[in-house]
């Protein structure tokens, strides 16, 4: 669920080290909001990164 329909941002993974260098996989999240915003000239609910809201990719229905 966790991906941007507008630009594709997704999930990525690597790894995290501890202290004693110890290597367990990990993940990174987007910031995935879910907004009302205009789509094919309709208003509908779409799941978007907050980096394609900010700089104004998505048209916000009201």
């Amino acid at each position: 669920m966790a991906k941007c329909e507008i630009c594709g941002k997704g999930v990525t993974f690597g790894k995290k080290y501890s202290h004693s260098h110890i290597r367990t996989n990990r993940q990174w999240k987007p910031n995935i909001q879910r907004v009302k915003a205009i789509v094919d000239g309709s208003p509908k609910k779409v799941y978007v990164c907050t980096r394609c809201l900010r700089s104004g990719k998505v048209q916000r229905a009201i």
